[in-house]
């Protein structure tokens, strides 16, 4: 496409010997130049056609909703009881956060984070306008009425079944310190199986792969730590594999685990565990690329950095092929997710069952380079997006049909009762140019923005429930 300017004027600076050229003239000129050379990177980044830049997805309809974001004014309480002077001369106190509530269990701000049961989103009971919306923060319910327990899990679509399969952590028991600065946890229960065809209501299809109890030198003894499964299918040999992070009790054995299954609701049988390429390995994700080639993504050096990886043809085991990403970030939770041939990553800060800011990642290749674009979170407020919306990514799910949108799947960790910890969902959607500079240049990347806006309550777009 020819771009024209009718307006368009002599680029010969008006600069006679011994005069000086307008500053305005040179800066706009400039400022010219830039815009020109990024859109010129960007048709170039989608060879060479311009109609497929997509600079903002507002232009459809069907985002309009999903993108007027809301924002929150949470008013902190003032103190329950005042301090001696001579107390607050000896240890002034500092201000209280709306972190410091989140992570008080006796806050009066409790129920603006954990809502009770009388909110909850129960599919057999919602009717009407209620139907469908996701609440993020509120306790959800499964077909049968209990709270739903798939936490630091994935989603997969099924072809032959036509169902959506929702994996995580069942942590359906007491919460304890195995020690006195131990973190908080929960014992191994197992794996947790959900099905749906609606991404709305879901059946509790079980636990898939069940912890031990008697033999304490298997890795799955409830004394040890499973987090973040992740199931894909395997279309060449027709099995479902579960890769996990496997750790002891005080986190020293950073291995991964693998499980096959012939069937999406199990029972998964359990394989090993190993340090993939022969680094620790603690947060992690698998994603499986359009060719059929499937990738790990850990966290490694003591999270200071990231490892990824391609697995081999079965996803059984990884192969010798390894790139150190995010080197010194120090960032975890990955979750990974491609669009028209760029790669996208969203990680959380390091910082236990504490919230803290997520970032977006870019890159042209799946192995790399990968550059940080920034905070993709929009709306609430800032301590909302400094914290993810007080929650912590684990997957990534497109949406067929409505093209750059996902679904961004998280928790929010309740580190006082773990088996109380909510899921945010929210919508991300991938459109327009990036509006955060490269560290390394001035100018942008060739990438579109990743954002995911924040709701107190919202749907998908009529008619795209049954996402298939």
């Amino acid at each position: 496409m020819t771009m024209r300017n009718k307006y368009r004027k002599p680029t010969t600076f008006h600069c006679n010997a011994g005069s000086r050229c307008s500053p305005s003239v040179v800066v706009w000129s400039l400022v010219g130049f830039l815009l020109s050379l990024h859109l010129y990177s960007l048709v170039s980044h989608n060879g060479g056609k311009v109609g497929d830049v997509q600079f903002h997805t507002s232009h459809h309809t069907l985002f309009r909703e999903l993108e007027e974001v809301e924002e929150e004014n949470i008013q902190i309480p003032p103190p329950k009881g005042k301090r001696s002077p001579r107390a607050a001369k000896r240890r002034p106190k500092r201000s209280t956060t709306l972190i410091d509530e989140f992570l008080d269990e006796n806050s009066q701000l409790r129920h603006v984070f954990f809502p009770d049961m009388k909110t909850a989103i129960d599919p057999m009971n919602d009717s009407g306008n209620d139907s469908f919306n996701y609440y993020p923060g509120r306790i959800w319910l499964d077909t049968e009425g209990n709270p739903i327990q798939a936490h630091g899990g994935g989603i997969i679509y099924d072809e032959s079944s036509r169902t959506y399969y929702w994996y995580g952590e069942y942590k359906d028991g007491p919460t304890y310190h195995a020690h006195k600065k131990g973190a908080a946890r929960v014992d191994i229960i197992g794996v947790g199986c959900y099905s749906s065809k609606d991404l709305w209501a879901w059946k509790n299809e079980g636990i898939v792969l069940e912890a031990e109890e008697a033999n304490e030198t298997c890795d799955l003894h409830k004394s040890n730590v499973l987090e973040r499964p992740k199931v894909i299918y395997n279309e060449k040999t027709g099995k479902y594999v579960m890769w996990m992070h496997i750790d002891d009790a005080n986190y020293t054995k950073a291995a991964v685990g693998i499980a096959i299954s012939d069937y999406p609701t199990g029972p998964f049988n359990y394989l090993h565990s190993k340090q993939p390429h022969g680094f620790d390995s603690r947060d992690m994700t698998i994603f499986k690329d359009d060719d059929g080639v499937a990738y790990i993504i850990y966290s490694s050096e003591d999270n200071s950095e990231l490892h990824i990886g391609p697995l081999t043809e079965d996803y059984l085991d990884v192969t010798h092929v390894v790139r150190r990403i995010l080197i010194g970030q120090h960032r975890e939770a990955p979750a990974l997710f491609k669009y028209q041939g760029t790669y996208y990553m969203i990680t959380s800060g390091c910082t236990g069952w504490a919230p803290n800011e997520a970032l977006a990642h870019a890159a042209e290749s799946i192995m790399g380079p990968w550059e940080t674009m920034g905070n993709p979170c929009v709306g609430g407020n800032k301590m909302f997006r400094q914290t993810t919306f007080f929650a912590q990514g684990t997957y990534v799910f497109p949406l067929t049909g409505l093209p750059g949108s996902f679904i961004f799947i998280a928790d929010r960790w309740n580190p006082a009762d773990l088996r109380d910890s909510r899921y945010v969902w929210l919508p991300l959607i991938v459109g327009g140019p990036a509006d955060r500079p490269l560290d390394y240049d001035f100018g942008f990347p060739v990438w579109s923005r990743v954002s995911i806006y924040w709701h107190r309550k919202w749907r998908l777009p009529s008619g795209r429930r049954g996402l298939t």
